[in-house]
């Protein structure tokens, strides 16, 4: 007999060659339906994994991370048996679990369509009826590459030939089906029940664009049918909230197809765009922040200095000259090192605060690229805190806070990551200490839950990052702070300490919003077009019921228009009813509609976005209601599906 602890601490004694599957059914039948995975001393295995000594184990449901990687990596593998039944000659990629689901890259000449997706659904509910067994082995190297050979899986091949260090190579079969794979799955194709296949794209093999494109197919699965269904709703509403079909309807931005990549703000998205710098302005002046404009093109030797010309190239644009290399900026805190550089510092110098709203330029692959949330050109709110080692937890919570307020302000509920020191790392073991305790003693000072990711942090610092969460419950990393000990090493940069001596600064990277562009595009899908008052692009439509009051309708725009208003004139020749019905698609939060009755009087037919009919009022009446709420910024409701 061999003792098995479980999560609970309780030890079990279970006869050795048991597998992980028999220790679930002696706790309960019913535990041992519901878990699909386990790991052994904390490595994720099969449920057919055999124990044949004492260890730790755990069990894994659908509801855990660990679960649904598992079953929707499965979920792969049977789709890719689907197709290898339906087209034999198709090559198989690779094909692996993504957040909400999963992918598989094939190489087939013939092209698929949507309807070739329902055929392999099909037969993918074939092979889950078939309750295939799931069995992981190893063989040696040039085994596997023989294996691979017979059945003409040249991108396998390929994949293994890349292990050099690998002697034994892990595979898995289900029936005839055989694949490469390090595992773990589940230990039976019956479990995958509620699939669906979403879309095909193309991609290039190991990302490279001189590859060969190949087709890939998304998909998704959840163990119970009302899951699956429920998550189809949902991806219907993102495609109504998609912000390139709300930014094409508001007129917000454009792609050209001159500058794929490079958004071009249209005169509406603008105004929305300059509302929230107006408000990014305001929260960093309370904050004592001082704000810089760095070049956008600076020669090669600072992007030597900084690291970026060796680690970072490929995503940079370069140009030369007067005969010499130059780079468009990728990231604002070389500039910045320069600025700090430009005079001398004391230690009374500190905490400095510099803020940049730095526009940067990254390569991104062409297939990558998606509205505004990933672009080639967009503008990064950057700031650069040069502080003293003893200010680093006092400053982390300022800046904690002030993303914490702003994303208060949308409504964005969000959770935090603090990540740890990587294996290639720059710096002394003293220094990532000092780093990692100043950014874990600032979110334990202010009471924050976060989930550590160890071996995640940048090369030079450890960073806490800020995911927050939209109304369809999708999760977007967008503030960040890094703590940096080695960039201002690099700039040999110092300040005069209390004793007269030079000292090495401590430097924070953070940013609240990420990328302007990006954020921009959150918001849209969240508000889903029906921004509130004070970032609305147009928070008031007049409308002239005919030609005949078109004069008092021009009045009464150019009135609001003077105190400040965002606000727009329909006087075209159209029914009323038609241009409400426009304005009401276009979300604007308040219609001004002008006709007799308001020309004679001298008053204005209000309705609301959010109140509906609100009536006649007076024009200072209503500059008191909507600069009341432009003044202190008012969220509308967003209904969280």
């Amino acid at each position: 007999m061999i003792k098995v602890e479980l999560r609970d601490g309780n030890i079990v004694e279970v006869e050795s060659g048991s597998s992980l599957f028999d220790i679930a059914k002696g706790i309960s039948d019913g535990f041992a339906r519901s878990v699909l995975v386990g790991s052994v001393d904390g490595k994720l295995e099969s449920l057919n994994k055999v124990i044949d000594k004492d260890c730790k184990v755990n069990f894994f449901r659908f509801d855990d991370a660990e679960g649904k990687e598992v079953f929707r990596h499965t979920s792969a593998h049977i789709f890719a048996q689907a197709v290898k039944r339906i087209w034999p000659e198709a090559k198989l990629a690779i094909g692996p679990a993504i957040e909400n689901g999963f992918y598989y890259d094939i190489d087939l000449d013939y092209r698929l369509v949507p309807e070739d997706l329902e055929k392999i659904e099909s037969e993918m509910k074939k092979i889950v009826k078939e309750d295939l067994k799931i069995e992981g082995f190893e063989v040696p190297r040039d085994e596997a590459i023989k294996l691979m050979e017979d059945i003409k899986e040249d991108y396998k091949v390929e994949m293994i030939k890349d292990l050099p260090d690998e002697e034994v190579i892990s595979m898995y079969r289900q029936g005839e089906f055989l694949d490469l794979c390090r595992g773990p799955h589940l230990h039976t194709t019956k479990k995958v029940k509620a699939f669906k296949l979403l879309s095909i794209a193309g991609a290039y093999w190991r990302g490279d664009e001189n590859n060969k494109m190949l087709q890939r197919v998304y998909g998704t699965s959840f163990e119970k049918n009302k899951d699956l269904e429920a998550h189809l709703k949902m991806i219907e509403e993102a495609k109504k909230r998609d912000h390139r079909k709300i930014g094409k309807e508001m007129e917000l931005f454009m792609i050209p197809e001159e500058g794929p990549g490079f958004p071009l703000f249209l005169p509406r998205g603008m105004e929305l765009k300059l509302a929230l710098m107006k408000y990014w302005e305001e929260i960093h002046r309370e904050d004592k922040y001082v704000e810089i404009e760095t070049p956008i093109i600076l020669n090669r030797k600072l992007w030597e200095t900084s690291g970026h010309w060796f680690h970072y190239k490929e995503n940079m644009y370069t140009v030369q000259i007067d005969e010499e290399d130059y780079a468009i900026k990728p990231m604002n805190c070389p500039g910045s090192m320069l600025f700090y550089k430009s005079k001398l510092h004391s230690y009374r110098d500190f905490p400095m605060r510099v803020a940049e709203r730095g526009r940067v330029h990254r390569h991104e692959l062409s297939g990558a690229l998606h509205g505004l949330m990933r672009v080639r050109a967009f503008t990064q709110d950057d700031a650069h805190i040069f502080m003293l080692p003893e200010q680093i937890t006092d400053e982390i919570k300022g800046v904690v806070k002030l993303i914490d307020k702003v994303y208060t302000k949308f409504g964005f509920s969000y959770h935090v990551e603090l990540s740890t020191r990587p294996e290639d790392s720059m710096g002394t073991d003293e220094e990532w200490a000092i780093a990692e305790d100043g950014l874990r003693g600032a979110l334990e000072e202010l009471g924050m839950d976060y989930i550590v990711n160890e071996g995640d942090g940048a090369f030079y610092g450890p960073k806490i990052d800020f995911h927050l969460k939209d109304c369809l419950g999708r999760t977007w990393q967008c503030g960040t702070i890094q703590l940096d000990m080695q960039l201002p090493q690099r700039f040999d940069a110092s300040y005069i300490g209390k004793d007269g001596e030079k000292h090495r600064p401590v430097m924070i990277h953070r940013v609240c919003l990420g990328s302007i562009e990006r954020f921009i595009g959150i918001l849209i899908e969240n508000y889903a077009g029906k921004f509130p008052v004070w970032l609305a692009p147009c928070q008031v439509k007049v409308i002239s019921v005919s030609d005949k009051y078109n004069d008092y309708a021009d009045k009464v725009k150019e009135e609001l228009f003077q105190n400040g208003i965002r606000v727009e004139l329909d006087d075209r020749a159209e029914k009323v009813g038609f241009k409400i019905r426009e304005a009401q698609l276009e979300k604007i939060p308040y219609m001004i509609v002008i006709g007799e009755k308001e020309s004679e009087s001298d008053m204005i037919s209000v309705r609301s976005r959010e109140e509906g009919e609100l009536g006649s009022m007076k024009m200072s009446d209503f500059l008191s209601k909507i600069n009341k709420q432009i003044e202190e910024r008012e969220n509308v409701e967003v209904e969280v599906l």
